[in-house]
């Protein structure tokens, strides 16, 4: 489903800073797969995401979305394909307008609809219902600015917004980190009830090892813009933290002794 292709990204190329993110990154994501991305900074994990988002323009490569290659589609075109949820709880939504009207506009994004068609009765109960699984009781404030909501409730929001389009493949981008730990937790598990419900195909990055380990099917781990490790099935249900730790400590080792 999705598939990056050798892909190679160098920033002030020729330059005293050069740094190269990407250096050959290749790897699949099967339909309906659910991958999460560890590594350390610097690892390639957000130059990853934006080469498939389209924000990152690659040297070299290219991504492969369902059989089709969008390397050269620009990111409003892209977006009409894939959901991206980010850290920071301020993006992703519309601060001035209300709960309402941006899951309107999420639900316009990838359809070739107008707003004429506006918040009718049958959208504010579905939006209802959808918020209700949250438990953060978003589906009561349908009308409130979402500037006026806290951190959690408006990543919360964030996460229906992209996943209610049922989108080909869904981009998590750390999008727990900056939350409080129950709020974290309630936003993780929403997204594993969205996940398996629409078998989206779904790639997220994470710095907790210990999400690593407790939730999707795979564990994919970058290290200096190179794919240095996969743990796939059987495998994948047994792995613990000090497992993956004691696997990047090997890696960094032999590229050490290599160097």
């Amino acid at each position: 489903m999705l598939e990056i292709r050798s892909a190679r990204k160098v920033f002030y190329k020729g330059q005293p800073d050069e740094k190269t993110a990407l250096d050959g990154l290749s790897l699949k994501l099967a339909t309906g797969e659910f991958g999460v991305v560890i590594g350390s900074n610097g690892a390639g994990k957000s130059s990853m995401l934006n080469a498939i988002s389209g924000a990152l323009v690659l040297d070299s490569g290219q991504v492969i979305i369902n059989g089709d290659d969008v390397t050269g589609m620009p990111v409003h075109k892209r977006a009409m394909r894939l959901a991206r949820v980010f850290q920071d709880p301020m993006k992703g939504t519309a601060a001035s307008m209300t709960v309402a009207e941006n899951m309107l506009l999420a639900e316009l994004r990838s359809k070739k609809r107008t707003l004429r068609q506006g918040l009718n009765a049958k959208r504010l109960a579905d939006y209802q219902e959808r918020l209700s699984l949250l438990g953060l009781g978003l589906e009561n404030r349908l009308d409130t600015r979402v500037e006026l909501l806290s951190g959690g409730q408006r990543q919360s929001l964030s996460l229906i917004m992209a996943v209610g389009g049922q989108p080909e493949l869904l981009l998590l981008d750390e999008h727990t980190a900056a939350l409080d730990p129950r709020t974290a937790d309630i936003v993780m598990r929403a997204t594993v009830r969205a996940v398996d419900a629409l078998k989206l195909t779904t790639l997220m990055v994470t710095h907790n090892m210990q999400h690593a380990v407790d939730f999707g099917h795979s564990v994919i781990m970058l290290d200096a813009g190179k794919l240095r490790l996969e743990i796939t099935g059987e495998e994948k249900t047994k792995v613990t933290v000090p497992d993956l730790i004691g696997h990047f400590a090997v890696k960094t080792d032999r590229m050490l002794l290599a160097s």
